[in-house]
């Protein structure tokens, strides 16, 4: 089968609620998306609310889905705090834990040894097995149950270099914040009824076609990408997709001369997609995440840097045939755009659509 670029943004599109705004809930877009960044908590409301007919960024949903338990916040696909799916997340998370990257030589010697790590793994499913820590109460109790006084300064840090793999091992979890301040608890806490982890082949067989019926059609590569920055080892990336096209699961395709994987289900709706009109997606968008801003037909290369910014900052974009021509802000009640070539497309509806999500009506200069 054969597509065309616009195709594959047009389905995508479509798929991650962009297209139709047709989101149910958070829950269920989390689902789709198998994540949604949540780095930074504002961004990921708003690509909530963006995916609904009605939503706005402030209307506590995402707060309500975290509380029962049906959303958990936690580092995720590249090592980046996300909102996924409580009946989802077990899944990511094994083939997170599978590729075991603290494992590597030159991360444990800037982090901390592999026997330091297996204590630490030890020591945070005693410590949170009915607990809500804030950092620095974390941060004591493993010092005090590893005998470790020397991870204290890897343990508070605001990166979390040494929490991520436990996270990743299901052993650690957000909780609710308390005041201004982090906390952390078990999944087993969070979740009612956490089963733990799949076995990662297991898990596998649902994440990847997840991934696809989303952001397909796609290559082993760049699910990888999306994943753990290519660090999944090779020979069991490729036996995960084999399986699947022997199977009947996944199909390949041709995307203007390059072979991708694509859901067998989905291939009608590939060879119907196109591309609605001009949408305008916020910071840290799930639609520029999950292709990359890496992928010269998202982002032209010459304005990578307008959009991939410093400190990891992902830019909000403007988007036509759903590729990026342009990023936007809203200062005050003003919604600026920068395109990277004239003319722009005609914004006045997404001028709309984001006066609703952030609750406040927006004007377009001139």
């Amino acid at each position: 089968m054969r597509l065309t670029a616009p195709q594959v943004r047009g389905f995508r599109l479509r798929r991650q609620h962009v297209a139709g705004r047709d989101g149910a809930d958070p829950v269920a877009i989390a689902r789709r998306l198998v994540g949604v960044q949540a780095q930074v908590p504002s961004a990921a409301a708003q690509a909530v609310a963006v995916r609904t007919a009605t939503g706005t960024a402030g209307d506590g949903t995402v707060d309500a889905a975290l509380a029962t338990g049906a959303l958990l916040r936690t580092w995720s696909v590249r090592g980046t705090l996300h909102l996924l799916a409580a009946d989802q997340a077990p899944a990511v998370l094994a083939l997170l834990a599978s590729a075991r990257s603290w494992d590597k030589g030159s991360w444990q010697r800037e982090f901390a040894t592999a026997a330091q790590m297996d204590a630490l793994a030890a020591g945070a499913a005693e410590v949170l097995a009915d607990a809500v820590l804030t950092r620095e109460e974390l941060t004591a109790a493993l010092v005090a149950h590893t005998r470790e006084p020397g991870l204290a300064e890897a343990l508070g840090s605001g990166w979390g270099a040494v929490l991520k793999p436990l996270a990743w091992q299901g052993l650690l979890c957000h909780g609710p914040p308390a005041g201004p301040r982090v906390t952390f608890t078990s999944p087993r806490v969070a979740v009612p009824g956490w089963p733990g982890l799949p076995d990662p082949d297991e898990a596998a067989r649902t994440v990847v076609p997840a991934f696809l019926a989303a952001h397909g059609p796609a290559t082993p590569a760049a699910f990888d990408a999306w994943l753990l920055r290519g660090a999944t080892p090779k020979a069991r990336l490729r036996r995960w997709f084999a399986g699947l096209v022997a199977d009947g699961t996944l199909t390949e395709v041709d995307v203007d001369g390059e072979t991708r994987h694509a859901r067998t289900a989905d291939l009608n709706d590939l060879a119907a997609a196109a591309p609605p009109g001009p949408r305008l997606l916020g910071p840290f968008d799930p639609y520029v995440l999950g292709a990359g801003t890496g992928d010269p037909d998202l982002v032209p290369p010459a304005h990578r840097k307008e959009v991939s910014r410093a400190a990891g900052w992902i830019a909000p974009v403007v988007l036509e045939a759903g590729r990026v021509v342009g990023t936007w802000s809203a200062d005050d009640d003003r919604l600026a755009v920068t395109p990277f070539e004239a003319p722009l497309p005609d914004l006045e509806d997404e001028r709309a659509v984001w006066s609703r999500v952030l609750g406040r009506a927006l004007t377009l200069p001139g």
